[in-house]
């Protein structure tokens, strides 16, 4: 897909962060909130990314999760922007910035996926 289509599709918020590898403001997203039963898909191409099971309140401002549905949906890429050194997630399918991992995550996964919620979709199993 081209740039043409994203700004076409995706609301200017959205392909501010998805495609200009942007971030939302914290604690601003929709899905901030933890939800029980569903699951989260890529906003660009509905790659289902994150079990809501998965989702807890990091306090960071973000969605915060502590692993993904299956490791080949994401991407994981050295970023070394703004003076230091992260990880950066991105969808598989379609190369969307959704956010950034971290090891500093509360379960035994040591894990903290913060992600943009104007990058995902929530879609229940209810």
């Amino acid at each position: 897909m081209n740039d043409d289509h994203w700004k076409e599709v995706l609301t200017s918020e959205q392909y501010h962060v998805c495609r200009e590898k942007g971030t939302e403001q914290p604690f601003s997203g929709q899905w901030l909130v933890c939800k029980s039963k569903g699951f989260y898909r890529c906003v660009c191409c509905s790659n289902e990314l994150f079990d809501a099971t998965n989702q807890f309140d990091s306090g960071c401002g973000w969605p915060s999760f502590d692993d993904v549905m299956d490791n080949s949906q994401v991407k994981l890429i050295v970023d070394n922007s703004h003076g230091m050194q992260r990880t950066e997630v991105c969808c598989a399918n379609c190369d969307a910035h959704l956010g950034h991992v971290f090891n500093d995550g509360p379960t035994q996964t040591g894990l903290r996926y913060c992600i943009n919620s104007v990058a995902i979709d929530y879609t229940s199993n209810c």
